[in-house]
């Protein structure tokens, strides 16, 4: 669904910025800059981009403040500035692009228990299941193959794609959206002995998903071995994440895609970790720390500090020679410590004769 078309002063008024130019001009749709033409909407985020102005054809540009405005040759063309262009042109696609409606009826071909709970408003597709004493918020949404077990609580106006599970106890807090293929409450990972002796440690905790988070297709979240797993309000997570038992992540994080998070580990507010981030069990992420793209966490982070430990993709060849140098760098780093000692006793040699023949 598609909404109409809205004035670029309504535009400016829903996100707070300015029009410079024409107001009245009537915006249809949002597009990307290479693409946009008559009637429609692009941004200017990034400064890199600006060159593409001169070819865009679309009517109206939201940029940032400060951004030099060119005349576009042969073509009308207006501008929204806002402070943060990015934002503003999330909350524009968002107004063109308004969420689907669902019909709010339980399907006859869900398995529904009858000691379960479902609110005003719920929408249940076929083949959804429903265990007992699980309670559904009003306006809530499952998708085909949604599975929720037993004494489970999920809040209102939350979106379960397709498939997504949520495990026995676990909570999910209200305008959560669990993307395909979603695992909540799988058992940690957690095993006593050695060989032939592994023991596996009962998961008997849960998973506690705050108010508005969004996790990503084929992400799982395991139950905690005793207490929870918490998961804070507004944390976004990507796709294929992996996060362990008891661990908790603070509010408004963000985690890329392929991360892995050990057991027991604490992530503080607005952490942002990068694709492929891998980190340690029993570790403490401070508040507003970056962890770049491929890092491995083998210590606690301090607040608002930066990590990066991914390795930048060589030519083939010369990452062979890297890859042949490295089992040789305990031996070559002796001989440099050898020969520095050298180099020390013989400075002091010639320092003690300079002296003596003063």
């Amino acid at each position: 669904m598609t909404a109409p078309g809205k004035t670029l002063a309504e535009l400016a008024q829903q996100v707070g910025g300015r029009v410079i130019g024409d107001g009245r001009i009537v915006i249809r749709k949002v597009a990307s800059i290479e693409e946009a033409g008559p009637g429609e909407i692009t941004f200017l985020a990034n400064p890199r981009y600006q060159p593409l102005l001169a070819s865009c054809r679309a009517s109206a540009v939201i940029i940032g403040p400060g951004i030099v405005i060119e005349s576009p040759t042969g073509h009308p063309r207006e501008y929204l500035e806002a402070a943060d262009p990015y934002v503003a042109f999330a909350k524009i696609l968002q107004l063109f692009n308004p969420s689907a409606s669902y019909g709010e009826q339980i399907s006859p071909k869900a398995t529904i228990d009858p000691a379960a709970n479902l609110a005003v408003g719920v929408t249940v597709f076929p083949h959804v299941f429903v265990g007992r004493g699980t309670w559904v918020g009003a306006r809530t949404v499952l998708y085909p193959g949604v599975f929720l077990g037993e004494q489970v609580q999920v809040g209102q106006d939350c979106v379960l794609h397709p498939n997504v599970v949520v495990r026995d106890g676990c909570r999910v807090g209200n305008r959560v959206v669990l993307h395909a293929g979603v695992v909540i409450g799988s058992d940690g990972f957690g095993y006593a002995g050695e060989g032939n002796q592994r023991v596996k440690i009962p998961q008997v905790g849960i998973v506690e998903v705050e108010d508005d988070v969004e996790i990503g297709a084929n992400t799982t979240v395991d139950r905690a071995t005793l207490g929870r797993t918490t998961i804070g309000r507004g944390v976004k997570i990507d796709n294929l994440v992996q996060i362990a038992h008891n661990v908790v992540v603070g509010e408004n994080s963000l985690i890329a895609a392929q991360a892995g998070i050990a057991g027991s580990t604490r992530i503080g507010r607005d952490v942002m970790l990068g694709g492929s981030v891998g980190i340690i069990n029993h570790l403490t992420i401070g508040d507003g720390a970056r962890i770049g793209p491929g890092s491995g966490i083998l210590r606690s982070v301090p607040p608002g500090v930066m990590r990066s430990s991914g390795l930048d993709a060589a030519p083939h060849r010369e990452w062979l020679k890297v890859i042949t140098l490295l089992p040789q760098l305990p031996r070559l780093w002796s001989a440099v410590r050898h020969l520095e000692k050298k180099v020390s006793e013989l400075v002091k040699s010639c320092n003690k004769e300079t002296h003596a023949r003063r």
